[in-house]
């Protein structure tokens, strides 16, 4: 048997007020003064200066504001390697990428693109990437993804919707500072931890799973559980769902997510949705897989007075329903860790036209 060998974070630091370190945790990293350090950060931040004052700008460091309305694209990343080397004429000293999962992902794709000729989508799959990125780090200022601990930077492409996954991808170093999620919207707080439960779901009920996904999804589950059903303060709260976030992100590390994930890259590949509602959506519906999760999920809704978007696939074209199907039917690793090797003979193409026009 040929297992796998997986890098994790190197370094993490983790606390309330942790930020506050970020100039002496990277500046050994600094190659010389010509080449910087590249910030990508929320543009939720732009205007609110709390976070970005706290950040020493040196030599010729700078930042690059990303809106993280839309999921990251594989032309966005190619744009934004593309200015870098023509601003900075070097490598740079590191990417630094403070925000959601958006800004992870594009944060870790534009360090190793950096450094890989050609187009990220040329890299969508499994293991393409030929030479590890420049430094990076994740500074995640919400909680669910697993963005700031996974392997993979997800990315739509002219084609599809599938990650960068690859050794060379996982952050150099992560800031977990609990206090920077203050003041995230509500609805948007919900969605992206339960991409964080379902994470937890899927990995916990898959065919890959194993001790190593096991314990790390187990703590998970039992964290967002505390978090969306228990009586926790909001600092405990947030605190727990960080690590939460972190421990779902490891519980896929060596086993895989599942059905959820592969219907709602659909749903975000065509209709533009963003990946943790997308989740929510799509894990309403699926009683047939994750019976006893999706009750406990309904539960949470209703204890948060969370309103779930209804009928988003009534009105679309068929067309637009047939590449949902095609960007869902790729996803073959999701889709065997939750049916099995014959998943075809259960995942036709006329089960997910229903399942999508639920909802």
């Amino acid at each position: 048997m040929n297992f796998k060998n997986f890098p994790m974070v190197s370094k993490v630091v983790f606390g309330r007020g942790s930020f506050n370190q970020i100039n002496e945790i990277i500046e050994p990293k600094r190659l010389n003064e010509r080449a910087p350090f590249i910030y990508l950060i929320d543009d939720v931040f732009e205007s609110n200066t709390s976070l970005t004052s706290r950040i020493s700008l040196l030599y010729d460091d700078y930042i690059i504001f990303i809106s993280s309305e839309e999921e990251p694209k594989t032309t966005q990343v190619d744009t934004l390697v593309e200015d870098i080397i023509l601003k900075t004429k070097a490598i740079p000293s590191g990417i630094i990428g403070i925000g959601g999962g958006t800004v992870m992902d594009l944060a870790k794709s534009v360090s190793v693109m950096l450094t890989n000729n050609g187009s990220s989508e040329e890299y969508q799959g499994w293991d393409l990437l030929k030479y590890p990125g420049v430094y990076h780090v994740g500074v995640p200022t919400i909680s669910g993804t697993g963005a700031e601990v996974s392997r993979t930077a997800v990315l739509s492409g002219s084609k599809l919707k599938l990650g960068l996954n690859s050794d060379f991808t996982p952050f150099d170093q992560v800031i977990l500072d609990p206090e920077l999620t203050s003041g995230v919207e509500k609805n948007q707080w919900f969605y992206t931890a339960m991409d964080c439960f379902i994470h937890c779901v899927e990995s916990l009920n898959g065919n890959f799973i194993n001790s190593f996904s096991k314990s790390y999804g187990e703590m998970a589950y039992e964290l967002c559980h505390e978090v969306f059903l228990g009586n926790d303060s909001f600092e405990e709260m947030q605190d727990k769902l960080m690590m939460a976030s972190w421990h779902g992100g490891m519980s896929i590390a060596y086993s895989q997510v599942g059905v959820a994930h592969a219907l709602s890259y659909g749903l975000s590949y065509v209709l533009g949705i963003r990946h943790g509602l997308g989740n929510c959506i799509v894990f309403n519906h699926l009683e047939e897989f994750y019976a006893k999760d999706v009750t406990l999920f309904k539960q949470m809704i209703d204890k948060h007075q969370i309103s779930l978007p209804k009928g988003i696939c009534k009105s679309i074209s068929q067309q637009q329903l047939n590449k949902m199907i095609d960007v869902a039917m790729n996803l073959s690793p999701l889709w065997e860790n939750a049916i099995g090797p014959d998943w075809k003979s259960v995942i036709t193409r006329s089960k997910l036209e229903k399942l999508y026009l639920k909802m």
